[in-house]
């Protein structure tokens, strides 16, 4: 079964600093039908203007993934962190037993657009750490995240996983899913086809009960998106 999200859809916020879309439901957006998806609880498309950003706030048990797509964010954390994020670099912060952080636009002149995305842990007050990583822009798919920090991945405390999908044009690829798990499809750029469904930036896809997906660009552009593989 694979139940598209449409972009459109999404809840708003507009803070005049900050402009967030978001996939599930977040701070006053409150949508029943769309509460998360397995343990992926956030999908927020966040725009920052130039010298803005989130001032210091606490998370408890939560595995928060930043993906900078323009600009670069500044961040402090209170385990002494203090790092410049760069566009086409990931981010994982456990949050654990607890963690205050802030996240600034570093550009006094520029937007940042980044994704801000939360999943569940599988274990709680686990000891908070942070780290960072640019995983290049290969053809194909190129994972980013797994349960066991494999191949030098980003350590996650669930058992997930989160791939980079990057198709150049008139190309395809055949994904495996193994029975049972759940896949979530997030747009980033370009247009996916899978199974004569066209996903355009922003758009999702809950996919359930699918052995193999069919991805490819027929466009023009190039394809990037996020798969998460989940329980």
């Amino acid at each position: 079964m694979i139940t598209v999200r449409d972009s459109q859809k999404r809840g708003v916020a507009n803070f005049g600093w900050l402009n967030s879309k978001h996939t599930f439901s977040f701070g006053s957006y409150y949508d029943p039908q769309h509460m998360g998806f397995s343990v992926l609880r956030v999908i927020n498309d966040d725009i920052v203007d130039a010298g803005a950003g989130f001032d210091t706030h606490g998370h408890r048990n939560m595995e928060i993934i930043s993906y900078v797509l323009e600009g670069e964010i500044e961040h402090k954390d209170s385990e002494g962190n203090l790092h410049i994020l760069p566009a086409g670099e990931f981010q994982l912060m456990s949050a654990g037993t607890g963690i205050y952080h802030s996240e600034y636009n570093a550009s006094k002149t520029q937007p940042l657009r980044f994704l801000q995305i939360w999943i569940e842990p599988s274990s709680l007050n686990n000891k908070p750490s942070y780290a960072q990583k640019d995983f290049g822009k290969q053809q194909g798919l190129t994972t980013i995240a797994t349960p066991t920090g494999e191949n030098d991945t980003l350590l996650i405390k669930q058992d997930a996983k989160l791939h980079q999908l990057i198709l150049e044009p008139n190309t395809e690829l055949d994904m495996e899913i193994v029975k049972g798990r759940h896949i979530y499809l997030h747009q980033i750029s370009g247009t996916l086809t899978f199974d004569d469904i066209e996903l355009n930036a922003g758009d999702g896809a809950k996919i359930e009960s699918v052995n193999t997906m069919y991805l490819a660009n027929r466009g023009k552009t190039t394809v990037t998106a996020l798969v998460f593989d989940l329980p």
